[in-house]
């Protein structure tokens, strides 16, 4: 498989970005991690069209007393980047991901997902239901191709795929509640230096399932199922401007037996990238979760 890796100087000088890369290798390709802290493990799982570069404003606080690890899906951050949009599927990234798990060991994990880190990480805990100890879900969904399209995420897809420019720092900014400096925008185009290391970003969208048969829908009914049965700790954390999937709070705060909201049921004032928005208020949930669930 043809891939692309971002040159290093490209993340060099980023906003609150003082984390050293770690690495590993699948199929031939880099995959990039965060590796802060020591303790019980912290799994922080961005989606699309991010990097790890999301979970910036967590991670110290999170760090003080855990492992806390923050990865990079391939085609994004400081990972490789296949060429071809036809190299993604929904297979090649619950492969890659179960192959950093059993890399590193993890174990006991908390699992911290938005986005698609929710649709890949819950579909993970489906298949692998003993590896994880908590978990965190934020602002994503587990669609199994029966449920009605929401009208934003049929055009946000069509973007994706269509569009001849695929800005990611101003797609990032227009999923936060507050407006995000010029910076911090660059620092989200970081990882993709021109459109043809762009690839996996415009895949993403269209690999959520849309109709029964789609591969990934197995995946999605197995986690439904073994999340209906879960009897470990389980925090639900939506925010509270999210027009595409807020929604979803219900859903999981329904299904999952265990499911706790927050005090005030969502985080106030923040939009779908809520980890922009309101990441050290998150931090301080999370840590109360854990404590409560030692």
């Amino acid at each position: 498989m043809d891939f692309l890796r971002t040159p290093d100087e490209h993340f060099q000088d980023l906003p609150g970005w003082l984390f050293q890369p770690h690495y590993l290798e699948w199929d031939g390709m880099r995959m990039h991690y965060v590796d802060e802290g020591e303790g019980e493990t912290i799994l922080l799982l961005h989606g699309e069209p991010s990097w790890s570069y999301l979970y910036r404003k967590m991670i110290p606080g999170l760090a003080k007393n855990q492992r806390v690890i923050a990865f990079d899906w391939l085609g994004f951050g400081r990972s490789d980047k296949p060429k071809n949009i036809s190299d993604y599927s929904f297979d090649f990234h619950f492969r890659s991901f179960h192959h950093l798990l059993e890399q590193l060991q993890l174990k006991e994990i908390t699992l911290v997902v938005q986005d698609w880190g929710g649709l890949l990480g819950l579909s993970m805990v489906g298949q692998r239901p003993d590896l994880f100890k908590r978990l965190v879900i934020m602002n994503t969904f587990l669609p199994d191709g029966t449920d009605p399209v929401n009208k934003a995420f049929n055009i946000w897809r069509a973007f994706a795929l269509n569009s001849p420019v695929l800005p990611i720092g101003r797609i990032i900014a227009q999923g936060t509640h507050r407006p995000l400096d010029r910076a911090i925008r660059k620092a989200y185009d970081a990882p993709f230096p021109s459109a043809k290391y762009k690839a996996g970003a415009r895949a993403f969208p269209a690999l959520v399932p849309m109709t029964p048969d789609d591969p990934a829908v197995s995946y999605m009914k197995k986690a439904r199922k073994v999340l209906s049965e879960w009897q470990k700790p389980c925090l639900v954390a939506f925010s509270d401007q999210d027009p595409i999937i807020g929604g979803a709070r219900s859903f999981f705060a329904d299904l999952v037996p265990t499911a706790e909201g927050l005090p005030n049921k969502r985080v106030k004032d923040a939009g779908h990238f809520l980890q922009e928005d309101a990441g050290e208020e998150i931090v301080e949930h999370i840590l109360a979760f854990i404590g409560r669930h030692a």
